[in-house]
C-alpha cells in the first residue's frame, strides 16, 4: 500500500497515548526474521491503510510494527519463545490504573510494570488464564 518504513528505528504516527479514550487491541502476529516488511505490506494491504508504528526491541532481539488492528513481532523462536503465551496487547492511555485493578483483583504480573522502547508496559493473566499485555505510548527523550 505505501512505501515500507523503517523498523530498524522508533517511529510512530502517535507517539503518546494518554489523550486516547478506548484502549486499542491489538492482534499479535509472530513472524520469522527478514519477514517484517513482507508481513508489514500484507496487513496494509488487507486492512486498506498504512502502518502507523514500528521500533526494534534489540534487548529481546525483536523487531515491532503496528498496522491497524495488528502487532508484527519478528524475531527467532528462541527469541519470541517468551512473548508467544500473550494473547494480545491494549494499548492504552495509562497503564497505571489498569494495573492497579488488575492486582487488587489478585492477578498474577508476569511482567512487571516497567519502561519499555514506547512507553511503559506489564503483562498479567485474567483470572480465566489468558495472559494480556498493557501498554502506553509517550514520546521518547527526543521527542519521537
Amino acid at each position: 500500500m505505501s512505501e515500507t518504513s523503517d523498523f530498524n528505528h522508533l517511529w510512530r504516527l502517535r507517539n503518546d497515548t494518554s489523550g486516547q479514550t478506548q484502549a486499542r487491541v491489538l492482534i499479535r502476529v509472530f513472524v520469522r526474521p527478514g519477514q517484517l516488511e513482507s508481513s508489514v505490506r500484507f496487513y496494509e494491504a488487507l486492512q486498506g491503510l498504512k502502518a502507523d508504528g514500528g521500533f526494534p526491541f534489540p534487548e529481546a532481539g525483536l523487531r515491532l510494527a503496528m498496522v491497524g488492528a495488528f502487532l508484527l513481532i519478528e524475531g527467532t523462536d528462541e527469541a519470541l519463545a517468551p512473548f508467544k503465551s500473550t494473547t494480545g496487547t491494549l494499548l492504552v492511555d495509562d497503564v497505571q490504573p489498569y494495573y492497579d485493578k488488575l492486582v487488587a483483583a489478585g492477578a498474577e504480573i508476569v511482567f512487571p510494570l516497567q519502561v519499555v522502547p514506547t512507553g511503559a508496559a506489564f503483562n498479567a493473566v485474567h483470572p480465566d488464564g489468558t495472559v494480556v499485555e498493557y501498554v502506553h505510548h509517550r514520546p521518547d527523550p527526543q521527542g519521537l
